[in-house]
């Protein structure tokens, strides 16, 4: 039989699925199971979590051109909720539709979820020098990929001194205006200055961008999103944590949050800590355990979910916790998807994208400045070891887990030798 056709109507509303079921599987399958290793190494937050995302699909499984991925992160810079988490929910739904989405998410969020649930039950001792060693080894590691993200992704998408000086603009800016709005706003000026400024630039609008989410799946999830977020403002926070009022007060959090996941604790301070439910001492240790795991930020729900005392399980309230605070942001992007494409169609549409994706290059090296740079480089030794580890990475000789060993290893020597 040949390929199935699909009615006009449907164009924009859904995607053609796979051609087999064998093919959906081994899809999903894939999914999983590198978002599963990204999962469990992605250290360094969600800048670094965004140089991974860019070396495992972009550049080694080749699940989606630079343009593309510029295009997806401009999206969820914008948006409010997790960036790194909203780049795998939509480089999982690209590759395998809704079963991907989810896929992605639960296999990168689950092995941070799990050891923070594990911490909040334990509650062991996270003060010890040797543990401080290798938050650093993995502030290291973080260092390293965002720096070859930034170069790799600089090298295809600055073609010229045009895009080069909205990259540059897009970085002073960010740095200059310290605030959660300023790669949302850089993101757009860029996009504005690309329309006028980048009229000879040649970049590309990305992939044919097969979203499986279209008009109607879009209406839907944005109709969802404004109800819960009424619902939520209008559940009362009782000094008597309850299961209804938590998930409200994680949902307003969630979808306030702008400027990548370490926006979020303020918002669940204050929600978790002046409304009574946990101590400051638990919070901040739950705040310290979510520095040194791999994954989201967001994944502290599950920490602070367990440990607010609720009439049902922990696991029960951590599993609530973790679900509404990454719901509104899911909701969101799904919203907003569909709209994208549409814009992207407009042939005026590349130039204000080659100003976009400028912008995004310039927001990442900002961010790897600080506080990547900031808070990772500390001594010459540090140096040394980063720029050991940049070159094995970009040569190909080592991939991304052997230089997070590499990066611990050679943190807890040198604390061994400080000692």
């Amino acid at each position: 039989m040949g390929e199935r056709r699909w009615p006009a109507y449907c164009e924009g509303i859904v995607s053609p699925p796979p051609a087999s079921a064998r093919t959906r599987t081994r899809h999903l399958l894939d999914v999983f199971t590198a978002f599963l290793v990204l999962g469990c190494t992605s250290f360094g937050g969600p800048i670094a979590h965004l140089g991974y995302l860019h070396r495992e699909f972009v550049q080694r499984r080749a699940w989606l051109d630079d343009a593309t991925y510029a295009q997806l992160l401009a999206i969820c810079q914008f948006l409010p909720g997790p960036t790194s988490s909203q780049m795998g929910f939509a480089i999982g739904l690209l590759r395998a539709g809704g079963a991907g989405a989810l896929a992605a998410f639960a296999a990168f969020t689950l092995p941070s979820a799990a050891i923070l649930f594990g911490f909040a039950m334990l509650a062991p001792s996270i003060e010890s020098g040797g543990l401080s060693a290798m938050v650093h080894g993995l502030t290291l590691v973080a260092v390293i990929v965002v720096a070859h993200g930034v170069l790799e992704m600089g090298r295809r998408l600055l073609p010229d001194w045009r895009s080069l000086l909205v990259a540059v603009g897009a970085l002073v800016a960010v740095l200059w205006i310290d605030t959660p709005w300023a790669a949302a706003l850089a993101i757009g000026a860029g996009g504005v200055l690309g329309f006028g400024f980048c009229r000879g630039t040649a970049v590309a609008p990305g992939q044919a961008a097969p979203w499986r989410c279209g008009r109607a799946c879009a209406g839907f999830a944005l109709a969802a999103f404004l109800v819960l977020f009424v619902l939520a403002l209008a559940t009362p926070a009782d000094a008597e944590p309850r299961i209804v009022a938590m998930a409200a007060e994680f949902y307003v959090s969630g979808s306030m949050v702008f400027g990548g996941g370490h926006v979020v604790l303020p918002l669940l301070e204050d929600a978790v800590v002046r409304g009574g439910w946990i101590t400051l001492q638990d919070f901040l240790a739950g705040y310290g355990a979510a520095q040194a795991v791999p994954g989201p930020m967001f994944s502290i729900a599950a920490f602070l979910g367990a440990k607010i005392p609720l009439a049902a399980p922990a696991f029960v309230g951590a599993a609530v916790a973790l679900a509404a605070l990454f719901l509104p942001g899911f909701l969101l992007l799904l919203a907003a998807l569909p709209a994208w494409r549409w814009l992207s169609r407009w042939p005026s549409a590349t130039r204000a994208m080659a100003g976009t994706h400028a912008a995004v290059v310039g927001v990442l090296a900002a961010a790897f400045c600080d506080p990547v740079w900031s808070e990772g480089i500390r001594s010459l030794s540090d140096l040394a070891i980063a720029v050991t580890g940049y070159v094995l990475l970009a040569s190909g000789r080592l991939s991304t887990p052997w230089i997070v060993l590499g990066c611990l290893a050679s943190a807890l020597a040198l604390h061994a030798l400080r000692v």
